[in-house]
This record gives structure tokens, sequence and C-alpha cells, in this order.
């Protein structure tokens, strides 16, 4: 059902941008909606939607800046008590632990399973 959907809405598109009555039948479509964007009583709900939104953040962002700040601060505190900050599993890997391949890869002859 998807599929047959998706495919009407191409055929739909395609026949808009792709014949001179689609092209005409879109231009008409495209002034329409530039005039109902234009209409007084569309802008005075944009206005209202966009000083709610600004209102929405002024007020909630300041709670929504201290639980991030309180989740990061949690999440890098759970190290193993080591004075640099950094847990021994958040670390990248150095040629000081070690070889950085795994011990297959260190042979390239090494059957494989």
């Amino acid at each position: 059902m998807k599929g047959k959907l998706t495919f009407l809405v191409g055929a739909g598109v395609g026949y808009l941008l792709g014949t001179r009555a689609g092209r005409q039948q879109f231009e008409k479509i495209k002034g329409w909606a530039t005039e109902t964007w234009q209409d007084p009583r569309v802008q005075g709900y944009v206005k209202d939607a966009e000083s709610a939104a600004t209102d929405f953040a002024k007020t909630q962002g300041g709670a929504l800046k201290d639980k991030a700040v309180s989740t990061a601060k949690s999440a890098f505190s759970k190290d193993d008590g080591d004075d640099t900050g950094t847990s021994e599993t958040s670390r990248p890997q150095t040629a000081a632990d070690g070889p950085l391949v795994d011990a297959d890869d260190a042979n390239p002859n090494a059957p494989r399973i």
C-alpha cells in the first residue's frame, strides 16, 4: 500500500512539473500558497506562534541548560578514580599500551575462520 501511495505521489509531482498543463497548475498552486501566506490573518497566527516559541524558550531554556550540565557531569564523573578525569574505557589506545592490532591481524598469512 505504501508503495502504491508513493508511486501516485511521484506521478502527480511528475505531471505537475513535466507537462505544460501541469506547470500552469503548479503556478496556480504556488500563487494561491503565496497569497495565503501573505494574508494578515495567517501572519497573525505566525506572529503568535513565534512569540509563544520565544516565551517557551526563555522559560525552559535555563532548566534545559541545567539538566544538560548535570547529565554531562554525572556522565564524566563515572571514572575509575584516576586524577586525569578520563576513564580507562574512554581513553583511546596508544602504542604505549601495546600492539594496536589484534593478534590475528598481526600475521596476514594466518588462516581465517
